[in-house]
């Protein structure tokens, strides 16, 4: 198991919920190397959205993939919720993840053979928690999203709607310090996509809870309270304090 060793402040809260510095990637491609991340410092607030915006292959989501734990980095430091995921192995950060980030993909990825409050619960269970306490929770948690009437429907029988918001309980169930949301609204029209930031602002955004979205999508902008700019690899921007909450 992990331990978690929390970076605090004189008031004993996190300082940040994510603190990259001097981040590099690089992946091999035959006798060739490709940096994808070349130094990247950036620190990412607890109590709001932040947004990694910036042209396709930037290296937006191979970012949020090292931030996450699922990619290792080649070099630099990187502190999550106090730990540094450095120092951790592949196993740990398995145990990392599941108690501590929480994702929201393009595609919903439910399991088909599963209702919604089972997909909901899968989070939990495979934490250890028994199933009667994970499905009570779950449903609690879909009832609060407005499917209460609607748990034990399969993702066939549910709109693309109620498929994201299946998809934003289970994200949020086992009550994540780090949401991560990979390119949410982008198949989306303008109306849809403002309504799942408006959704996600509402139940995902807490004073103990960091949101992080990768995004090339300009019309969501507005719900951001930081912008990290990326190109070519670097942060070349931050845009802070956008909104007031």
């Amino acid at each position: 198991m992990y331990q978690q060793t929390l970076g605090k402040s004189g008031e004993g809260k996190l300082e940040a919920a994510v603190s990259c510095r001097g981040l590099k990637k690089e992946f091999a491609q035959g006798e060739f190397k490709n940096l994808v991340l070349r130094g990247i410092d950036l620190d990412i607030a607890l109590g709001g959205i932040t947004m990694l915006v910036g042209e396709s292959g930037c290296g937006k989501t191979t970012l949020l993939s090292v931030i996450s734990g699922l990619l290792n980095p080649t070099a630099g430091d990187l502190t999550v919720i106090g730990q540094s995921l450095i120092k951790l192995s592949n196993k740990q950060k398995v145990l990392f993840r599941r108690e501590n980030i929480g994702f929201v993909f393009q595609q919903f990825n439910l399991l088909p053979t599963l209702t919604a409050v089972e997909n909901v619960a899968v989070a939990l269970l495979a934490a250890g928690i028994v199933r009667k306490v994970a499905i009570e929770k779950s449903s609690y948690l879909l009832d609060k999203l407005g499917l209460g009437s609607r748990i034990n429907a399969f993702p066939s029988q549910l709109s693309g709607g109620q498929q994201q918001r299946v998809a934003f309980a289970r994200a949020l169930v086992h009550e994540p310090k780090l949401v991560v949301c990979d390119e949410p609204t982008s198949a989306l029209d303008s109306a849809t996509g403002h309504a799942v930031m408006q959704l996600l602002d509402q139940i995902a955004v807490e004073p103990n809870r960091a949101v992080v979205v990768v995004t090339h999508d300009s019309r969501i902008f507005e719900f951001a309270d930081t912008i990290a700019r990326m190109t070519d690899g670097y942060i070349t921007e931050i845009r802070s304090n956008l909104r007031k909450r």
